[in-house]
């Protein structure tokens, strides 16, 4: 288990070294590569980073941005990830961004699969920096420890890169990387704010099995980098 923690006074101070250390991370990918890609969760947790990276001088056009997971609406809906990258994110300076989304047109998520995985077979891998995010239950992307999918997700040895979730503690199939393409990044980063979710990671850490708290199962295999603040 390799995780680091950085503790801010404050999200917005959060937010401000977070976007620095994102667009060091991007530069220096582009500046290597030719392409950068980040991938990022939805919720309200990361509004503030993705409106003030979307301000960010970077050369946008050669980054690559895609969503950890994203629930299996409609874009015009309010619960679509899809939605509120492109319009927190993918805005400004970001909007010439290269933004692939997990969504299809088929009415249900496992007959998506196929094509969610071609887009994202495309993108500049292994992922620059992945940006995550933590429900109170462990959650993390859409590997819900209360679905019948979660081991599956987590399964290293499956070679998919993207799974369908239907949770049962959550409205709303769901399309999810998969835990070995999570791993498939150079940085990853866990972005949390308040002392509950806190909490809940020390709990999980602390003793929880991976398809209990699937959260540990990134900590457990690779760096993470913990971006903290009350």
């Amino acid at each position: 288990m390799a995780l680091t923690t950085q503790s801010f006074e404050s999200p917005q101070a959060l937010t401000e070294a977070f976007a620095a250390q994102l667009v060091s991370i991007l530069s220096d990918g582009i500046a290597k590569r030719g392409r950068a890609s980040l991938v990022v969760s939805g919720g309200r947790t990361p509004l503030a980073l993705f409106q003030t990276l979307s301000n960010a001088d970077l050369e946008w056009d050669k980054v690559d941005v895609t969503l950890a997971d994203e629930r299996w609406v409609d874009e015009a809906d309010d619960a679509s990830n899809t939605r509120l990258v492109r319009e927190n994110l993918i805005q400004n300076k970001a909007s010439v961004a290269n933004f692939v989304t997990l969504k299809t047109d088929h009415s249900d998520a496992k007959d998506g699969i196929g094509e969610a995985e071609s887009r994202v077979a495309n993108l500049a891998q292994p992922f620059d920096a992945l940006i995550l995010g933590m429900g109170e239950d462990g959650h993390t992307a859409s590997l819900f420890p209360c679905s019948e999918q979660v081991e599956a997700g987590l399964d290293m040895d499956s070679g998919r890169v993207c799974i369908a979730v239907q949770p049962t503690t959550a409205p709303h199939q769901r399309i999810s990387l998969t835990l070995p393409a999570l791993l498939n990044s150079r940085n990853i980063f866990l972005h949390l704010t308040g002392e509950s979710k806190k909490d809940v990671l020390t709990d999980a850490l602390s003793g929880a099995t991976e398809v209990q708290k699937p959260i540990t199962a990134v900590v457990n295999r690779a760096p993470v980098t913990l971006m903290w603040a009350p």
